[in-house]
This record gives C-alpha cells, sequence and structure tokens, in this order.
C-alpha cells in the first residue's frame, strides 16, 4: 500500500487505485493515518487520475482525512477527477469541504490552476 501515498513537505497525495471499495478504503485509511501521525502534514490531495469506481467507502475515505487534517488547520482536495467522480463528490456534499479539480492545478505552496469545482482556499 506505500505507493499509494507520497509525501512532498507538508503535502500527502494519496494516488487512488483503479477501484475505491471497502477492501481498498481499509488499506488506505491505516497507512495515511500512519503517516499523518508520523509526520507534519498540513495538506492532503486525492488524485484520482486512474479511478474508475468510489463507492460510499471512498466518500469515507476523503471524510475522516478531512477530519484529521482540519484538527490541525490543513486542508484536502481531489485533483484529476473525472465526471463520475465529480458527481459524486457533489451528491455526498464533499464538494463543500474540498476543492476538486479535473487537473492537477497546484504545487504544495498552494498556487490554483485549472477547472475547478466547489470549496476555493
Amino acid at each position: 500500500m506505500d505507493e499509494v501515498l507520497q509525501v512532498n513537505g507538508t503535502c500527502m497525495t494519496v494516488f487512488v487505485p483503479k477501484e475505491l471499495d471497502h477492501h481498498n478504503a481499509e488499506g488506505i485509511i491505516r497507512e495515511a493515518d500512519r503517516v499523518l501521525e508520523r509526520e507534519n502534514i498540513h495538506q492532503i490531495v486525492f488524485d484520482f487520475r486512474d479511478t474508475e469506481f468510489m463507492d460510499s467507502s471512498g466518500i469515507g475515505v476523503i471524510m475522516g482525512r478531512y477530519h484529521n487534517i482540519n484538527l490541525v488547520g490543513g486542508y484536502v482536495s481531489a485533483v484529476h477527477v473525472n465526471e463520475r467522480i465529480n458527481k459524486l463528490l457533489h451528491l455526498s456534499g464533499v464538494y463543500k469541504l474540498i476543492t476538486i479539480s479535473k487537473e492537477q492545478g497546484w504545487s504544495d505552496k498552494g498556487n490554483k490552476k485549472g477547472e475547478y469545482y466547489g470549496k476555493h482556499q
């Protein structure tokens, strides 16, 4: 599961797998929380470039990490979001809490580029 996470400074990127269901969600939660405990993370980026399917477990992954990072004043973003994932994020209300982009549009310093949906920093 380590290949799913990448830490660069205070930013942790979660490379979401092709299918984010209950089985994959457990591993992502376990590893992401382990990194959050060890590192000084203030930004979590969920990269959906390879994701074709996500169920409510995926919403749980995002919301749980949002809750954890929000406690330390950090924020969560989603990048490379396709139309299907974007619809799910909107139906669930997650778009009100995180920045959503069709493209990876910022550095770890928070610069924004590209097309965005939802909350903007």
